[in-house]
């Protein structure tokens, strides 16, 4: 079966391009053009993927990815016009896998697509094989557990978002080790990632905010300057 794009662009005829190029591709195509019709379509057609662009009519593009992310991790690719730092790491923020700046050419758009299926399917892949090795973890006062993707400090349930529990758990089963941002990127969010280290240090941050009893002066999570991070539990 052809996997599912959700292409959400206001601009018609960029859409209609989108939609031409991915189709061609063999991709199943379908197109929301503002932001209440973009949760709308993804809560039904539940897309393999979503190119999500910021500016749309009504609510733009970071509140649409936020509210997908509470209920789904489908990879969002999010098209933005400026090349702006802040727009790419509020996208990153609030739950976007990868970015890419308008104008852009076709081919990098369905190698970036392309690489974040196939990742999604390689992490879909590890889950079920994993799903029978599945690991309960106790620090002290703060319990991973696996199976349920469930994460506890002192008996209450902490909220996470998928990427934040995926770090934590790699860092639970490295305890004590030292482990460069590349590395964290490259197990966490796939060989092919197209972002920077900025990521990691991002849901390091959030991490730290939740499962720390002060997170500006972390005991869990420990910073080495050129290094990386080093998880003591």
């Amino acid at each position: 079966m052809a996997e599912k794009i959700l292409v959400v662009e206001d601009d018609l005829t960029l859409q209609e391009t989108l939609v031409y190029n991915l189709t061609h591709q063999g991709y199943t195509v379908v197109t929301a053009s503002d932001g209440n019709s973009a949760v709308d379509t993804t809560k039904k057609e539940k897309p393999d993927l979503i190119l999500l662009d910021i500016m749309l009519p009504g609510m733009d593009g970071f509140e649409v990815c936020r509210i997908i992310r509470k209920e789904l991790n489908t990879p969002i690719l999010m098209l933005t016009a400026r090349d702006d730092e802040i727009d790419r790491v509020v996208g990153l923020e609030v739950g976007a896998d990868d970015y890419l700046t308008k104008p852009f050419s076709m081919r990098e758009l369905i190698a970036r697509v392309k690489a974040l299926l196939r990742r999604a399917r390689i992490i879909q892949e590890d889950q079920q094989f994993q799903s029978t090795q599945k690991k309960h973890f106790v620090f002290d006062d703060l319990s991973i557990d696996q199976v349920r993707r469930e994460v506890k400090v002192k008996d209450r349930i902490i909220d996470l978002r998928p990427k934040e529990l995926d770090l934590l758990i790699y860092f639970a089963e490295n305890k004590g080790q030292v482990l460069s941002r590349e590395q964290i990127l490259k197990t966490v969010w796939g060989w092919d990632y197209f972002g920077d280290s900025r990521t990691v240090d991002v849901h390091v941050r959030w991490l730290r905010e939740k499962i720390e009893v002060d997170p500006a002066d972390p005991q869990r999570i420990i910073t080495l300057r050129s290094a990386g991070y080093r998880f003591d539990g």
